[in-house]
């Protein structure tokens, strides 16, 4: 079993409602990552930005997207991971694709979608929890707002990682960094965040702040730049910290209707 994930994050600014010309962006990007990489993550909604009027988009970009993600992964041999609005039936979601290398997928719809930007008029909510296992580590990605409610990403003895992918804006950008450390710290696990750059159409601007915590909430790495950021993130070491701090053996143990 691989005891190590080498993951690589890419933090850039989002072309407002243009999935080609954003699909376009990510591959020049994504053409110069190292062949050992083993997953690729992109922010939230990357082909659009975080747009309430997903009905501007060719309902058929959607798919195209997951097409050129499955290409990507195949091509590059690596894991895609990113969400984007998709239309399923009659309604739109914000959704998470994780594309295995061999090109089979898995996906997870945003549970909290963002009131405040009225999301929950336009995308319907999730109501299911992903987590699943590559390279030897258990993953459990969330989108955005999701950070905000720890019973959402609460550790179940069922992960090792958490992936946040996100357009945080700067007046909150705060939050962003103390929650991750929080996730991480609460549940002894890994937790990536993943933001966007730029500036979107209705003047929100986004400072970045990627990062990686580990289970100690020590920051691994960190960026405010667009680039691509890289780490190499051990599982034998999280093993390790969890059995010599058994913190995790003191937790609460409750249900919760959902």
């Amino acid at each position: 079993m691989q005891s190590t994930l080498k993951v690589a994050l890419i933090q850039t600014a989002l072309i407002w409602e243009n999935p080609v010309e954003n699909r376009n962006m990510f591959s020049v990007k994504i053409k110069d990552i190292p062949g050992d990489t083993d997953m690729i993550i992109l922010p939230e909604m990357f082909t659009t930005g975080f747009t309430m009027n997903p009905e501007r988009v060719n309902v058929d970009e959607g798919e195209n997207t997951v097409k050129w993600m499955k290409e990507i992964a195949q091509d590059k041999n690596m894991a895609l991971v990113g969400s984007i609005s998709f239309k399923k039936k009659n309604k739109y979601t914000n959704r998470l694709f994780f594309i295995h290398p061999d090109g089979t997928s898995a996906s997870y719809d945003k549970k909290h979608t963002f009131t405040f930007a009225g999301e929950d008029k336009v995308y319907e909510s999730g109501t299911e929890r992903l987590v699943f296992s590559y390279k030897g580590f258990r993953i459990c990605p969330l989108i955005c707002y999701d950070l905000r409610f720890p019973v959402w990403a609460r550790y179940k003895g069922d992960y090792d990682l958490l992936v946040f992918v996100a357009n945080w804006p700067e007046p909150r950008i705060e939050a962003w960094d103390t929650l991750l450390k929080a996730r991480a710290i609460e549940n002894m696990s890994y937790c990536i965040g993943v933001n966007r750059l730029g500036e979107d159409n209705n003047a929100h601007r986004y400072p970045g702040h990627s990062a990686i915590y580990d289970p100690m909430g020590s920051q691994v790495v960190f960026s405010e730049k667009d680039e691509v950021i890289y780490a190499s993130l051990s599982l034998q070491g999280l093993k390790d910290f969890r059995a010599q701090f058994k913190f995790l053996e003191d937790r609460d143990h409750f249900s919760l209707k959902q």
